[in-house]
């Protein structure tokens, strides 16, 4: 991943995200759940170095993002942006389509 927008020098993203600019975080993460109306649940996952051990450990975070057309299934590859509050859940929404899996 790469930072890019109008950061502080020498400041860098947390792992796993990137910069755009005007400060709205981008994500990249795997569809979990296609099941809501203009709803998506993503799940982002991140490697964080543990803090005694020093061995990488996988994090999943799910985050909800809005899906205006449901043209998003479940297993989809997608980038999702930070947005101002859509509902109690939702600060997300989906920006594109990555990857779609083959169906066999």
């Amino acid at each position: 991943m790469t930072v890019q927008g109008n950061q502080q020098p020498g400041a860098k993203a947390p792992a796993g995200e990137r910069i755009q600019r005007g400060g709205r975080r981008l994500l990249i993460g795997r569809v979990a759940s296609a099941k809501m109306q203009k709803t998506v649940v993503v799940e982002v996952v991140r490697s964080v170095r543990h803090p005694v051990y020093g061995k990488f450990v996988r994090i999943a975070t799910t985050y909800k993002a809005h899906d205006e057309k449901g043209e998003y299934k479940a297993g989809d590859l997608v980038e999702i942006r930070e947005h101002k509050p859509i509902s109690r859940e939702k600060r997300w929404t989906v920006v594109r389509l990555i990857e779609r899996p083959v169906e066999t």
